[in-house]
């Protein structure tokens, strides 16, 4: 909670910060697109909800997520030197996941200014505009972090190297707008999109069949698409029975393309897409769409049966939810809360994620095949 003397500061500091930017522009009004494009400032979906996002989904696995690995490792496996503390901040004890996670803030913002091409004084300064969104958005941090680590990031590049001196101003103009923005806009950012997801969680608890095919089939094709699920489903939430959809839908993209396009690609295929990305289909999927019509057909079939079925929910961050089997993160993140888990529970994360959609998926493929839809070649990675 901000007192009185915090809020006057930050009001000050936003003041000075746009008062600046605003002299800039005038001084640069008779070609202010050449200055824009001089500085790299592109407005534009692709900058914004593509770059920005994908690179804010691997500041999230960079911290949070690989926290909470380290962190399930070391409880499940009573691993001591994972569980003991290393750190204490403030009364608060840290374990080395802890921190990991601690820092998700700030490197998800210093991710977006990097895929913002912003110069290194603004990207620096990002480590305080991250952490004080994040911590401002309370659980909705990340939306909160997307949208103000990109307008902070922009006007920290429009301010930077136009004054003699650069090494004050562009820190100042970087982190008053983003802890401006942060005060003003985080808090209301983040209950949002923590509405928005609470509304699907609930929406999947009672209607499981239905939900669990929508969050499945539009989860799993987001992973596939040059957007961030993984970004997605941490900004809504989505954890419990919704979590467990998004899981069944990214895992059906990844092996399911892994899978099918065996003859194509081998085992490099097989490891790149299955424990990578299935994103690396995006260009067949531009030349012949109806290759993405097995995986996601599994997906509309995997998610109802982990919803109703297996009852599979996450149980790690909801970040995990949106990351398959890109480094069994997605599996491990249902596996973290098990407690004492019985022979289903293990039966239904084995088929969910790995074994149907390893074989309806090729099965869905070859019925394509047989239909002229899709031929040999369309799935070959370049």
């Amino acid at each position: 909670m901000l007192n009185t003397n915090s809020i006057v500061a930050i009001i000050i500091l936003s003041i000075l910060a746009a008062a600046l930017i605003a002299w800039i522009a005038f001084k640069n009004r008779k070609d202010f697109k050449g200055f824009l494009k001089k500085k790299d400032i592109v407005i534009s979906g692709k900058r914004y909800g593509i770059d920005a996002l994908g690179a804010m989904a691997q500041g999230l696995f960079c911290s949070l997520l690989i926290g909470t690995i380290i962190d399930t490792l070391g409880k499940q496996f009573n691993i001591t030197f994972l569980n003991s503390s290393v750190a204490t901040v403030a009364g608060k004890d840290y374990t080395v996941g802890g921190l990991a996670s601690a820092m998700s803030g700030p490197a998800m913002a210093i991710a977006i200014a990097y895929a913002l091409h912003a110069s290194p004084l603004v990207m620096f300064s990002m480590a305080t505009v991250g952490f004080a969104s994040n911590a401002l958005g309370g659980a909705g941090g990340p939306l909160a972090v997307l949208f103000v680590a990109i307008i902070a990031t922009e006007f920290g590049k429009f301010v930077s190297k136009e004054t003699k001196v650069d090494i004050l101003i562009t820190p100042l103009v970087t982190i008053g707008i983003g802890i401006g923005l942060s005060a003003l806009i985080a808090p209301w950012l983040g209950k949002g999109a923590m509405k928005v997801g609470d509304l699907i969680m609930l929406a999947t608890e009672l209607q499981p069949f239905w939900m669990g095919i929508l969050v499945s089939v539009i989860v799993g094709m987001a992973l596939t698409l040059p957007i961030s699920s993984a970004a997605i489903c941490a900004a809504l939430g989505l954890t419990g029975l919704a979590g467990g959809a998004a899981v069944a839908g990214c895992c059906a993209q990844m092996v399911g393309f892994a899978v099918m396009s065996f003859k194509e690609n081998r085992w490099g295929g097989l490891v790149s897409q299955g424990l990578g990305t299935s994103m690396l289909q995006m260009g067949n999927i531009v030349k012949n769409p109806r290759i993405w019509i097995a995986p996601t057909l599994t997906s509309a079939i995997t998610g109802p049966i982990a919803t109703c079925l297996f009852r599979m929910e996450m149980n790690g961050p909801a970040v995990s939810s949106g990351m398959g089997t890109c480094g069994m993160v997605g599996p491990i993140g249902v596996w973290s809360g098990w407690t004492n888990p019985s022979a289903t529970d293990w039966i239904g994360l084995a088929l969910i994620a790995i074994v149907l959609p390893a074989v309806i998926c090729p099965l869905i493929n070859l019925g394509l095949r047989k239909l002229g839809w899709v031929k040999d070649g369309d799935l070959k990675l370049g």
